[in-house]
């Protein structure tokens, strides 16, 4: 009997243990709700994060909600509506402008070009960019990054965006893919994978990258509010560490790995499609490496904002981007 006792108790305290590990595991779990402007393969490393369990590694479990806009991701981080935006660094610039006491803060980079392709209706074997002249051109929402960085590329060889073609803007970006698909434009600029995905139906052809034409530019970035991340430092310095991880894991894995751990969050793309694009983005070094915002490359941000007459003053790197939350989790 005394020996039952003893095992039984042994075993209740046992199980008392347990709960109460338990318990202090759940207690170290943070919830943090990013804000992402779009989901795309674009952001592999993100996905790779999260299938790979980097965050969970790291105590966080990451909620992802679809955010259409960057001022929409804008008007959730601050109204508390998200704690992380993934989102173009020129939302940053925008707020900031405007005033804010609370101003936005890029603390990660993720990508690190432009993520747009030039599609035409028309298979065109010896393309060059003065074919868009008298064209057109179904372009991105004014004031994005997508449509800047495309007026840039246009003028860098020599267009005039406004003049030289005929420039759609006004079509929301999520109907942009239908729109073309339904007669509007001779050229489209899409993101992967709408453009691989119009080649294979022969509904159009890729014949310029926007990325490749426009150089470094901190294209899309994990953000947040400046009192969020005084008052989260080890939840923002946990996040950036998994970013990390998951930034060098694409980096030294071939484009197959990389489609295969992140076709969960594409169930209805095929699994050769993403491997398609996720080589494409490697291929012309899309992906950041590390989370540091280089201050070259903000640079290059105000320059084209400030060729597409879209920037409403410059703003120091310093005072928008925060380097040394992705230094200390490099070393």
């Amino acid at each position: 009997m005394k020996k039952w006792l003893k095992i039984s108790v042994t075993c209740f305290l046992a199980a008392i243990l347990i709960i109460t590990l338990a318990a202090c595991n759940n207690e170290k779990v943070q919830k943090v709700t990013v804000a992402e402007v779009t989901h795309s393969i674009f952001y592999a490393p993100q996905y790779v994060a999260l299938e790979k369990g980097f965050f969970e590694e790291e105590g966080l479990d990451v909620e992802l909600t679809l955010t259409a806009g960057g001022d929409k991701v804008m008007t959730a981080l601050l109204s508390d509506g998200a704690d992380i935006g993934l989102v173009g660094s020129e939302t940053s610039i925008y707020v900031a402008a405007q005033g804010s006491s609370d101003p936005v803060i890029n603390f990660a980079q993720l990508t690190q070009t432009d993520g747009t392709f030039l599609v035409s209706r028309e298979k065109i074997d010896n393309f060059s960019w003065d074919q868009l002249k008298g064209s057109t051109f179904l372009g991105q929402r004014k004031g994005g990054m997508p449509q800047m960085v495309g007026e840039f590329v246009l003028k860098k060889h020599g267009i005039d965006p406004h003049a030289d073609l005929e420039l759609i803007q006004n079509i929301d970006f999520a109907n942009i893919t239908s729109a073309f698909a339904s007669g509007t434009g001779d050229f489209v600029q899409l993101f992967e994978p709408q453009a691989s995905v119009f080649e294979q139906e022969g509904r159009g052809h890729i014949v310029a990258s926007f990325g490749e034409e426009s150089g470094h530019v901190p294209y899309t970035s994990f953000m947040a509010k400046e009192s969020y991340m005084d008052e989260n430092k080890e939840v923002i310095e946990k996040f950036t560490r998994a970013i990390y991880k998951a930034q060098q894991w694409v980096e030294e894995h071939s484009a197959k790995e990389v489609a295969e751990a992140i076709q969960p969050q594409f169930e209805d793309t095929d699994l050769e499609l993403i491997e398609m694009v996720v080589e494409r983005y490697k291929g012309q070094g899309s992906f950041s490496t590390d989370p540091i915002l280089e201050e070259d490359e903000w640079n290059n941000l105000q320059d084209i904002m400030d060729e597409a007459g879209e920037l409403p003053e410059r703003i120091n790197h310093s005072d928008l981007v925060n380097t040394e939350i992705a230094e200390s989790v490099m070393k």
